[in-house]
């Protein structure tokens, strides 16, 4: 991965930002003085389950996939990110215990990190960051409930066609079998799925 500053992946950071919330010239400057700046590689670990979630962070570039490993060795991903996506152990990072996730970069990554601190910092000082949070928050929240319901209502053909609709790049991005574990079905389930709709 070629190097970079952090400083030239403000203006993106701050454009996301300014989709949700206005801030002056000082604020923007105040935002972007408490970030730090993480590069990994692909098959390298953000975070490893059982450790402390010190940082939100976000996708400045690449992929990551969240996954949990359960004691059998099974893999079943969680969640994943791209640009312009937040990615954490949230409770993790809220409770200050250890993660039950595994983050991983699929692709070479940049993001951008916040630790507690400087949360708490943005919250004192810039009312409108706690806004963009909540608002976070809650699409984070209508996202689980919308997953849920679908994982009820939907057969696994229907929820892969939803995800493809919904992201149509992602399987360029996100291996078949993350794909499967994420729809809660099997590879071979979701090898006969797609083959069906290409035939």
């Amino acid at each position: 991965m070629s190097s970079s500053s952090i400083q030239e992946h403000y203006p993106f950071f701050l454009q996301h930002l300014q989709r949700h919330i206005r801030l002056s010239d000082d604020e923007k400057m105040h935002v972007c003085s408490l970030l730090k700046l993480r590069r990994v590689l692909p098959r390298q670990f953000l975070l490893n389950a059982g450790d402390i979630c010190k940082f939100e962070s976000f996708v400045v570039k690449g992929f990551l996939r969240s996954f949990y490993l359960d004691d059998q060795g099974n893999d079943f991903t969680l969640h994943f990110a791209m640009e312009d996506w937040w990615i954490a152990d949230f409770a993790s990072f809220r409770e200050n215990s250890p993660a039950t996730r595994n983050i991983v970069a699929l692709e070479q990554s940049i993001v951008l990190q916040l630790d507690k601190e400087a949360i708490e910092s943005l919250y004192r000082d810039i009312p409108q960051f706690e806004h963009y949070r909540r608002v976070l928050s809650e699409n984070v929240s209508v996202t689980q409930d919308e997953r849920l319901i679908k994982a009820i209502s939907m057969s696994g053909a229907e929820r892969y066609e939803a995800l493809i609709q919904k992201y149509p790049n992602i399987e360029q991005r996100l291996p078949q079998k993350h794909i499967a574990s994420y729809l809660g079905i099997t590879p071979v389930f979701l090898s006969k799925i797609r083959a069906g709709k290409n035939a």
